[in-house]
């Protein structure tokens, strides 16, 4: 059952929203409440909609700490994952890693061929600079090596515009501040078009979305929620169109 439910915070947004989609959507009013619907059965998929940043919280408590959310950006018809985004994630190299990892099957799924910008701290010739931009150059090399025979994959360095003219659909951080940052800059800021943020590494499908959001942002992380859900069921299979 395509069942979706999402969170009702003080950003009355996303009510609006949910009475604009074509399909039902159940409005919860509290994280305990949300939670019960991200394990009912009948439940397609789950959207935070407005409620407060400690579901995230309960969801790694009930379905462990290796879960990463990647936001859904589209800029200019070209459609990307930026990860991380959770200000908590992306903490080290080998959790860097695993993100790649879930977030190139997920575009596989979407039917997209992964294409992966890593993104450091600075450019190859700015070395030396700071132990800071030393330790972000070094570890998006190695990140580049362990990931390079298995995706496509560049260290672009901090030419993260370089990686989106390059039609990247993968681009990740140097951690969660700076791609939580990111995310902000170009959507909460800039009105650059953002799906909601996936959740990756948890069998139940939950879009993270800020409590923040516009009205017509919450009804593109519905829109794309229903998708995942009727994926999942094996109802449709077909890419996402993110012309909304």
């Amino acid at each position: 059952m395509n069942l979706i439910a999402a969170g009702v915070g003080k950003n009355q947004e996303i009510v609006e929203a949910a009475q604009s989609v074509e399909f039902p959507v159940r409005l919860v009013d509290n994280e305990k409440q949300l939670m019960e619907m991200i394990s009912d059965p009948r439940t397609g998929a789950v959207v935070r909609g407005s409620l407060d940043s400690s579901i995230i919280s309960s969801i790694k408590r009930e379905y462990g700490n290796k879960i990463i959310r990647a936001s859904f950006i589209k800029i200019k018809n070209h459609e990307f994952l930026l990860a991380p985004v959770g200000i908590d994630e992306g903490k080290n190299l080998e959790e860097k890693a695993r993100m790649v990892e879930q977030c190139c099957e997920f575009l596989k799924l979407m039917g997209k061929n992964p294409q992966v910008a890593i993104i450091s701290g600075g450019r190859s010739q700015d070395v030396g600079r700071s132990p800071q931009i030393d330790q972000s150059i070094e570890e998006g090399k190695h990140l580049t090596s362990i990931i390079k025979n298995k995706y496509p994959v560049k260290h672009y360095y901090i030419l993260i515009e370089k990686a989106v003219k390059d039609r990247c659909n993968l681009i990740l951080a140097p951690d969660g501040i700076s791609g939580n940052l990111i995310f902000r800059s170009l959507v909460l800021i800039g009105s650059i078009k953002s799906y909601g943020a996936v959740t990756l590494g948890m069998d139940h499908i939950f879009i993270d979305t800020s409590r923040d959001q516009s009205k017509s942002g919450y009804i593109r992380a519905l829109n794309f929620a229903y998708h995942l859900a009727r994926i999942n069921t094996g109802e449709i299979n077909v890419p996402f169109k993110t012309d909304l």
